[in-house]
């Protein structure tokens, strides 16, 4: 199947931003948070924000890495929903049906990545979390913050076809890149690929997940 698919080179990631903004823009979300301290605290997705971008200390200095739902091709939020609310496309993007919804969260229980964010202020309170655009690839267009990216951090295509340019830079530039996809194997594989100059446990990119 030819899932759509995302890959993240963090080697190329300048920490502007632009895809937090481009994503709150895209999806009427409020819009992220400023300042020179934004990068002194570790920040996870939430219902507000569904891509957050943190910067890690690294043993080859700073790096800023973009995170957001991984868009698993099996997909634990899916399988434990019992109203299929959660509910991966044929293209790829797991996607949050309201109308499905009961409000259980087994989602938010269920994934390995602490992803699906539940508006617990709300007096109708949805699950939040990053659709991979979907409404925008229905229109023949890339998610935002690839469409956004300035550095081409971002590249939107087939996961097959991105893997292999993750491996074709690897091949060609093995001196800048640590010598794993991100994404390619963890929990069965996942629409959201990530290339590293250092390895992932320096990001603080979960690796006990296992590959199925």
């Amino acid at each position: 199947m030819l899932f759509r698919s995302m890959l993240v080179d963090t080697t190329r990631c300048a920490g502007c931003r632009m895809c937090e903004f481009a994503c709150a823009e895209a999806h009427d979300l409020p819009k992220p948070d400023v300042g020179p301290t934004v990068f002194d605290r570790e920040r996870s997705p939430s219902e507000t924000q569904w891509t957050v971008v943190n910067r890690r200390e690294t043993a080859k200095g700073p790096v800023t890495v973009k995170r957001q739902c991984m868009h698993c091709l099996q997909p634990a939020c899916a399988t434990a929903c019992l109203t299929k609310a959660m509910h991966k496309q044929a293209e790829g993007p797991v996607v949050w049906r309201e109308a499905n919804c009961m409000g259980c969260r087994y989602c938010m229980l269920s994934c390995p990545f602490d992803v699906p964010k539940f508006e617990y202020h709300s007096p109708v309170p949805k699950i939040q979390k990053c659709n991979l655009c979907w409404e925008r690839l229905e229109r023949g267009e890339q998610p935002a913050c690839a469409a956004n990216c300035p550095t081409k951090a971002l590249m939107f295509g087939k996961r097959s076809e991105l893997i292999a340019e993750a491996r074709r830079r690897i091949h060609e530039n093995s001196e800048k890149y640590h010598p794993h996809i991100y994404g390619e194997h963890e929990v069965g594989g996942t629409s959201w690929l990530y290339l590293s100059a250092v390895p992932f446990e320096e990001l603080g990119f979960p690796m006990n997940l296992g590959t199925t």
